[in-house]
């Protein structure tokens, strides 16, 4: 059984220097597990539900290669700035929350800069969800 990830879940990225905190913002009336609100598949917004990872060490970010560039080869990192397009994968499609699947520990998100986002702590700890 897969935990169900709530607000200020735990994330990271394959490129990123620090973890990050999942925001949910509820689009209809929130669902709880553990007194916080669920994710869904479609909290995957920049800025909004997946908040930086400190410093992005990708050289697909053209802030990064630039950067790199300038320091003749050496790899220099810049801040990140999550560039996510597609939802979460692949979620749990047998739990509807507001007609969206629920976001749980094994789902995986891509960044365009090549990272890979997962969710090291989901946030609850008691519940589960198939």
């Amino acid at each position: 059984m897969a935990v169900p990830a709530v607000m200020s879940a735990q994330l990271t990225c394959t490129f990123g220097a620090a973890p990050a905190a999942l925001m949910v913002i509820p689009q209809g009336p929130p669902v709880m597990a553990e007194n916080k609100p669920m994710a869904t598949i479609m909290d995957n917004k920049p800025m909004v539900n997946i908040l930086p990872f400190a410093m992005c060490k990708s050289l697909a970010n053209p802030t990064v290669a630039a950067a790199t560039a300038a320091a003749l080869g050496v790899l220099t990192p810049m801040p990140c700035i999550p560039a996510t397009a597609a939802p979460w994968a692949p979620g749990a499609p047998t739990v509807m929350i507001n007609n969206k699947p629920a976001l749980n520990n094994s789902s995986k998100l891509m960044c365009m800069w090549g990272g890979v986002i997962q969710i090291t702590n989901p946030g609850a700890t008691k519940e589960a969800i198939p």
